[in-house]
């Protein structure tokens, strides 16, 4: 499931962000990459653990925490910390796949990347070209987002970004580990609970439409509780 999650930050957080971002010191984006990942990616990172990466990326995760639509559609259990990368003057990401396991920096702890997820923080009018393209069985779709947006997908899907021929492309991206593991499944949770919201809201005051909504939130805890991995 490929999703798009708007205004995940506000205007003036990605003011703030990117003021910031423009301060801060960038490096060689292939320090974070594995090794068939390196010899395809040509951009700029902000280092693991600076300053500005941590103030931002606690910023992203606290409004993460409050948007229901990612809630709803990640069922996150463990996030990477946010990294923040930048595409300029023809750089780009050739085809890849993330790695299945990522040690989160200064922990003993690691995660499965579950789910890849990338934040924008330059709109579509500042560059051109730096489309995310995500490949599924039904053929690439491309992603180039406001300022602001989001896109969730699939770790497992192979991805590439296209070069930058004008402006920069400036993102966060990290992972994270979902408590159901398994897309098709994560998949159908979330279609459950977009439905029984729907019918709580379209059906409300009816009273036998509240009793099978109570049902149909039955299914999905139970469901849940069957599939999830804590």
């Amino acid at each position: 499931m490929l999703l798009t999650i708007p205004d995940v930050l506000t205007a003036e957080q990605v003011a703030h962000a990117r003021q910031a971002l423009d301060q801060a010191d960038w490096g060689d984006g292939r320090v974070t990459a594995g090794y068939q990942s390196a010899k395809a990616k040509d951009n700029m990172q902000i280092p693991e653990g600076h300053p500005v990466a941590r103030e931002l990326g606690d910023m992203i995760l606290q409004a993460l925490g409050k948007n229901p639509l990612f809630m709803s559609a990640a069922l996150p259990l463990r996030v990477f910390p946010p990294l923040f990368n930048r595409y300029a003057g023809g750089q780009s990401f050739g085809t890849h796949v993330d790695n299945a396991i990522r040690q989160i920096p200064g922990t003993p702890h690691r995660i499965r990347t579950d789910l890849s997820a990338t934040l924008f923080f330059t709109g579509p009018e500042e560059y051109d070209g730096g489309e995310l393209v995500v490949e599924d069985t039904y053929g690439g779709k491309s992603v180039k987002l406001p300022a602001g947006h989001m896109v969730l997908y699939p770790a497992t899907s192979l991805h590439h970004v296209k070069p930058v021929t004008r402006g920069a492309r400036v993102c966060s991206f990290f992972w994270l580990q979902s408590m159901i593991r398994d897309d098709g499944q994560r998949s159908l949770m979330f279609d459950l609970d977009v439905a029984i919201q729907r019918l709580s809201r379209d059906l409300a005051g009816n009273e036998t439409a509240e009793k099978s909504t109570v049902q149909l939130t039955g299914v999905y805890h139970n469901l849940l509780r069957q599939w999830a991995e804590m």
